[in-house]
């Protein structure tokens, strides 16, 4: 048999068996898929709830699962991965944290909606504070840069008094919440700042567990006595005016600061933290504060306003442009109900989100699967494999992020599940059983 022969019989040889193993990788993806989804509907079934989820591989740019992912379905605060990927591309490195003036012997300044300023959670520096408190100049505090409402569309009025849902405003202070607490025994209450002394009010009965309540208009607060041996610590969330943050300003600084509405114009920029500092927080505790604050502070970056409908119509217009399906999104948090978005469009702002911050950044800015953040206490592995953004709401429950698999894989995911009746427990069990078999096949 001639050399060519036997190279041409090889060849063939070759091309046969690449045929076979590429059938093969095929309709083992195929089983998997296949397996993947039918746990999902099963899921779906049992626990009579609406489920999405697409799986996806960055690397080749394929769908490796995909069920009802064109859906739409209630984020809760999977809606905080718009409003990052808004902040990483509006706000770049570094958050404005005031704008000002200086004229003649007057420092007129305006917030910029950056939650940083005095806010216990984040860590950085205290440009903003030493700023107002070394200047020499008299301070006026100006808010005409603002226009927006204490609350979002679709919020829940009944949570005004829990900290999860502080009120926004253009210059946030302590995070726009107060202390409230009283150790075993004693007979005063302590207030972390005594601006908010003036405010409370002795209630003449017992209510119940709850000893602290705020007026749902102001800050008008009713102490209902409590057993002398109780003890108690309660985050209030105050109600924000203008005069009320000149007055904590003043008492913070240690020096008058009055307050006057002056046009917004003619004025420098001061910055204060990085911009990971925020999200850190942002992403790991899901800080609905700091979502909505960030919010404001890139529509202000974009625009002479700070009001979240401009950030969020900037965005849509202009960052999340082609992407799958519209966005119906209504503000930055996810505390309102109005917000629907699918798993698909999610997983594409994910994929965006890699490509422009890369892994070694992006992933501890993340929740991590049974080491920190939301998900501490689902997804262990030896390793972890997890890592993303949970999303909450009474009957709703989603995580979406990246999976590392065993073979080290990464992979975009979105699961997205609304309307079940029962608790989420029972939906993130099976979740993580899903999951874990993705970690484990791919």
């Amino acid at each position: 048999m001639c050399l060519f022969q036997i190279t041409k019989d090889f060849t063939s040889m070759k091309r046969f068996f690449v045929l076979v193993f590429l059938i093969s990788m095929t309709l083992y993806s195929e089983g998997q898929k296949r397996k993947i989804i039918k746990e999902i509907k099963t899921m779906e079934a049992n626990l009579k709830e609406h489920t999405g989820f697409m799986l996806y591989d960055p690397s080749k740019g394929k769908v490796l699962a995909d069920y009802k992912s064109d859906r739409y379905f209630t984020p809760a605060s999977n809606t905080k991965i718009f409003t990052m990927f808004t902040a990483l591309n509006v706000l770049g490195d570094s958050i404005p944290g005031l704008y000002f003036r200086e004229s003649g012997d007057s420092l007129i300044f305006w917030g910029t909606g950056d939650p940083s300023f005095l806010y216990e959670n984040v860590t950085g520096s205290n440009k903003v504070f030493d700023f107002l408190a070394k200047s020499e100049k008299e301070l006026y505090f100006s808010t005409s840069n603002y226009d927006d409402e204490h609350f979002g569309p679709g919020w829940a009025w009944g949570d005004y008094k829990y900290y999860y849902q502080v009120e926004r405003s253009p210059m946030p202070v302590f995070g726009n919440y107060f202390y409230v607490s009283k150790e075993k025994g004693a007979q005063t209450l302590q207030i972390t700042n005594r601006v908010f002394k003036n405010y409370f009010w002795m209630s003449d009965s017992v209510r119940g567990a709850t000893p602290v309540i705020r007026d749902y208009g102001s800050n008008f607060t009713d102490y209902f006595p409590q057993e002398e041996n109780a003890e108690f610590t309660r985050l209030v969330p105050f109600r924000y005016s203008s005069v009320l943050t000149a007055q904590l300003l003043a008492d913070t600084l240690q020096r008058r600061v009055k307050y006057m509405d002056i046009p917004f114009k003619n004025y420098e920029t001061l910055y204060s933290v990085h911009i990971d500092s925020l999200l850190s927080v942002l992403m790991h505790t899901s800080d609905n504060f700091i979502a909505e604050q960030l919010l404001l502070t890139s529509a202000g970056v974009v625009s002479d306003t700070l009001n979240s409908h401009i950030g969020i119509k900037y965005a849509k217009e202009n960052l999340f442009k082609g992407f799958p399906d519209e966005l119906l999104w209504y503000d930055g948090s996810g505390l309102s109900r109005y917000n629907q978005f699918t798993p698909r469009t999610i997983v594409k702002v994910w994929d965006e989100m890699l490509k422009k911050v890369g892994p070694e950044r992006l992933y501890p800015l993340l929740a991590t699967g049974g080491y920190n953040g939301t998900i501490k206490n689902w997804y262990a592995g030896e390793k972890p494999y997890i890592f993303a953004k949970t999303g909450s709401l009474k009957n709703n429950h989603s995580l979406s992020g990246y999976l590392i698999t065993d073979k080290g894989h990464t992979l975009i995911f979105s699961f997205m599940n609304s309307h079940f009746p029962g608790s989420s427990n029972d939906t993130k069990v099976v979740m993580q059983k899903i999951l874990k078999m993705i970690k484990e096949r791919y």
